[in-house]
């Protein structure tokens, strides 16, 4: 039973690797190059909402690895924040005792002569209660927000890193 175990898991290595599967964060040479190529990514700063849109720049700047300055920079990502707010608990006397909000992400990725290169469209949605103490709601909002921000940020990450490793592979790297 063992060895057929044994045999069974090596098919499928094999299997995998024959068919070009590679992971987009392993130790391959693309993975250079897709790490090279989020680096020289500058993101714009994001206009509104502002708290939200510096969290998200910053967050994104973190996980490109980038320096954050334009004229270090190859790309450019041209993002666009939404927010809307929902009330979604509603007690006997018309309170509202909790909010959903959406927070809706555009973006864009342009080369150094302004033309678009890929564009996405991430959402998030964050949760909180509201509670008596006024200050409390505040924060409990934020954090959520702040939550759901960098989950977009994660996913954006995500989605360049996959543009780049398999239809990137002819852009050119920044010198």
């Amino acid at each position: 039973m063992r060895t057929v175990r044994i045999v069974a898991a090596l098919v499928l290595a094999f299997a995998a690797g024959s068919c070009g599967f590679h992971p987009l964060y392993g130790n391959s040479g693309a993975t250079a190059e897709t790490s090279d190529k989020l680096a020289s990514i500058y993101v714009a700063p994001i206009q509104t909402p502002q708290r939200l849109g510096y969290e998200l720049r910053n967050t994104l700047i973190d996980l490109f690895d980038s320096s954050g300055r334009m004229s270090e920079n190859f790309y450019r990502l041209h993002v666009s924040l939404s927010q809307k707010s929902q009330g979604v608990a509603v007690t006997n006397d018309a309170a509202i005792t909790r909010y959903n909000d959406t927070l809706v992400v555009e973006y864009t990725l342009t080369n150094p002569k302004g033309e678009i290169i890929t564009k996405g469209r991430e959402s998030g949605l964050s949760a909180y209660n509201v509670v008596d103490s006024p200050y409390a709601t505040l924060t409990a909002q934020q954090d959520s927000d702040t939550r759901a921000a960098q989950d977009i940020a994660y996913r954006i990450r995500t989605d360049l890193a996959v543009f780049f490793d398999r239809e990137g592979k002819d852009a050119p790297l920044p010198r």
